[in-house]
Formats: C-alpha cells, structure tokens, sequence
C-alpha cells in the first residue's frame, strides 16, 4: 500500500493554476500590444510632423521665389536679424556649393534640390554658437543656378512625441502592474480554493468518505465541486450499505458456529468413550475447520471496526523504539519452538503522533506472519531507524517471499500467495495492518530481500498541506 503524492515546490504549484498562466499570457500580449502601439504611434506623429513642416517650408520657398535674385541674400540676412525663436535656417550657395549668405555655412550632404523635405540628425553646419538640432531641410535650385536651403527645427516637436510616448509607456505599465496584481489576487484565491479540495481530497483517498469538497465559489469549480460531492454522496450510501450486510453476515454468523464448535466439542468428548480414532479424527478436523472460519470472521469484524475508527481520536505520542522492542520480545518464545531466531534492532528515533494499541496491533501481524512463513533454522530480522523524513520499522525474513505481481493482492481480503497456500491462516492479516495504515496515514511497502519478504513501515504522514 503506497499513498505517495508527489511533491510540489511552490513555484510548480503557482504554474499550475489555470488563472496565473492565463494572467502569464495575457501580460505577454499586452507588452507586444503595447510595444506595436507605441511603433504605429511614433510613425504617424513622425509622418504627420514632417508633411506639416514639410508645408511650411515649401510656402516659403515660394515667397523667396517671389524676390529677385539680387535681392535674395539681403531678405535672407533679414529674415535671420528678425528671427527670435531661431525655429529655422537658411542658406543660400552657388551651383558648385560654395557658401553666399545664411547662417547654414555648409551644404548638407544628399540634400536633394528638388523641394523634397529630408530630416538631418544632428548634422546641419551653424554659423550660430548653439548645439546642432535635428531640423527637416529643403532645397530648391533657382534660376540663376544658386541653391537655397530652408530647414526648421524639431525640437520643440520631438519633446511632444517623446512626451505622448512617455505618457503612454507609464501607462501602460501602470496597466500592466495593475492587472498583474489583480490577477495574482484571483490566482491566490483560487490556489486557497484548490487547497482546501485538495486536503479534503486526501481524506476521502485515506478512506474518509463523510468529507465533501467545498463550495461558494459560484464558477465552474463550484458546479464541478457539486457533481463530486452529489458523486460521494452515493458512492457513501453504497459503500455503508454493502460494509452494513458484510458485517451482519459475520456477526450473524459467528454465535451460530460457536454454538457448532461447542456442539463438536461435546461430541468429541462422548466418542472418547466408544474408543473410535476415525471418528475422534474427523470431529477434531470439522473443530479445527470451525476454529479457522470463527478466526476469520473475528479479523473481518476487526477490520470494520478499525475502518470506522474515530479518525486520530486516540491519537498521542507513541514512542516506537519501546514499541518495536516489546514486539520482538512478544515474538521471540514463538520463533524459538521453531528454531527461529529473531533479531530485533533498534535506533533512537523521534516519537510520533498516533494510536499505540493499533500500531502494536499491526506489528504484531506482521511478525506472526513473518515467523509463520520462515522455515524452521532461519532468521527474522525487525529494525527500526531514522530516516530523514521520519523513523522506519523493517521486518524482513527469509521465507519464500511474496511475488511481485502478489503484492498488492496480499492485501486484499482472504488472499493467500501461491507459496503460502499449504500454510494455515485466515489472509486477513496484511489487510489488518493495512487498515491501521490508513488510519495512520502511513505506508507500507512490500519489498524483496532475497531470499524472503521485506515490509517496510514508513512512520510519516504523506499528506499534502
């Protein structure tokens, strides 16, 4: 019987809740959403600024065009005494590029003279003493071959798409972290949830079947929480109804074979009288087949009233290295008629928390069959150590062992192994430890020790929290 769950680190635990991997997805979409928006908005205020400067300049081309070219130099030096804001720039050269007046001293690189707008990042030549500007630049080539240039500069627009950007970037975060925090919140709610099923779930696993999953979430955990507990419901009333006629059976059936064995027994002493052996043999065969079935019935009726056991209500603190002790010294008069010896070893373990008379119970099977099963000269072996999750009782004989494909038949109700079958026993032993296992929490693993059994109790809950 193993009860093992396995572990989870609470990260494993988070990624499995249905709400933060939505949550996880949903934070990943919206940062590329945001990223795409952020790219699509930058380029239209780019594109926008840049036609709108772009129509500007190209009307005071226009109103240059309008002057002689004698002319050109003087309004352009005036143009520049004027200008308060320095918002734009001017430059006129010849048709080789020489300088002729403004305050843009070179001309720029791959300027086209065909009045199409061109931003230049940083490198306009100033006659101005300031830091050089990104500036949109135009140039047109006029009549007597001279080439005029206009730029504005971008400043003052860059600072507004760099403050729109900003303003929607924290936003966006701000957004982000909200629904972040908000679904983190639902996610820690429903991981509560799942929580409390899953405690309830491992007391129904351990045989609890009065438990109901909770409910009030009004969500399909709830509705699902609903058809399990309506599921349990009846699986309960079924369970009750058929443990209720098994345990009527035995009991109604145990006085009536006591009355038998008494009757077999009064019989037995009259044909001691007649001095008949045949007969006084099959009286004392029919007295031991009657022993056999009252045994039985004793250990079903024992196995129900461990199953209805008030869970952990005579619960205290056992301390196993007494236990196991008074076991083997219990078990060491049986083992010597056989010419068995039993060696018991014991380490300092921790005390643990469950019901003493039980545990006695269970180890004291486990012994009976462990020297039922050795042949006559061998060893039995009981040892208790400290494992790092907990103390581990081990009882290992060298009998015939139990068969891999047995093991979890054993311990099923009247099951005898293949080797074992010539050996008198009821096969409600294991299911008697099995039982008080349960009870415990705790698990016990049927292994090989070649040659003979091991059963291994792991005395540590493996409930998850």
């Amino acid at each position: 019987m193993d009860m093992t769950f396995p572990a989870q680190s609470a990260l494993g635990r988070r990624w499995q809740s249905t709400t933060f991997r939505l949550l996880s997805v949903y934070a990943v979409v919206f940062s590329l959403s945001v990223m795409l928006l952020l790219g699509i908005i930058g380029c239209a205020l780019t594109g926008d600024m840049e036609r709108e400067i772009d129509v500007v300049m190209d009307w005071q081309l226009i109103y240059f065009d309008s002057m002689p070219d004698s002319e050109l130099a003087g309004a352009i030096h005036r143009r520049i005494e004027h200008e308060r804001m320095h918002a734009n720039y001017y430059g006129l050269f010849t048709p080789q590029g020489r300088f002729l007046a403004g305050d843009v001293l070179v001309y720029p690189t791959g300027l086209p003279t065909t009045r199409t707008g061109k931003t230049l990042d940083l490198t306009l030549s100033l006659a101005r003493n300031e830091q050089t500007p990104v500036v949109r630049a135009m140039a047109e080539r006029r009549n007597d071959g001279s080439i005029l240039v206009v730029g504005r500069d971008l400043t003052h627009i860059l600072r507004i798409r760099e403050t729109i950007i900003n303003t929607l970037v924290g936003g966006g975060i701000i957004c982000l972290l909200a629904g972040v925090a908000g679904g983190l919140a639902l996610s820690v709610r429903q991981m509560r949830r799942l929580k409390a099923i899953r405690r309830v779930t491992q007391h129904i696993a351990q045989g609890d079947l009065a438990q109901r999953l909770p409910i009030g979430g009004r969500d399909e955990v709830d509705m699902l929480a609903h058809l399990v507990n309506h599921m349990l419901a009846e699986v309960e009333r079924l369970m009750h109804e058929v443990k209720g006629a098994c345990d009527g059976i035995a009991h109604d059936l145990r006085t009536p074979l006591a009355h038998v064995r008494t009757l077999l027994a009064h019989a037995a002493e009259r044909t001691d009288a007649l001095d008949d052996a045949a007969l006084s043999q099959l009286l004392e065969r029919a007295r031991t087949e009657t022993d056999a079935l009252l045994d039985r019935f004793r250990a079903m009726l024992r196995i129900s009233e461990i199953g209805t056991l008030q869970r952990r209500g005579g619960f205290g603190e056992v301390l196993l290295d007494t236990l196991v002790q008074e076991v083997g010294e219990l078990y060491e008069p049986l083992a010597e008629t056989r010419a068995i010896r039993v060696v018991v070893d014991v380490q300092p373990v921790d005390a643990i928390h469950g019901d003493r008379a039980l545990l006695f119970e269970a180890l004291s099977n486990l012994m009976d069959n462990a020297i039922k099963f050795t042949p006559e000269g061998g060893v039995v072996r009981m040892t208790l150590i400290q494992t790092a999750a907990g103390p581990q009782v081990d009882i290992v004989d060298n009998g015939p062992g139990i068969a891999l494909a047995e093991r979890d038949a054993v311990l099923q109700r009247f099951y005898r192994g293949e080797s074992t079958r010539h050996l008198a026993g009821s096969g409600l032993g294991l299911s008697i430890v099995s039982a008080v296992m349960r009870v415990h929490d705790f698990t016990m693993k049927i292994g090989n020790a070649e040659p003979g059994a091991r059963i291994s109790i792991e005395c540590w809950s493996r409930t998850l929290a």
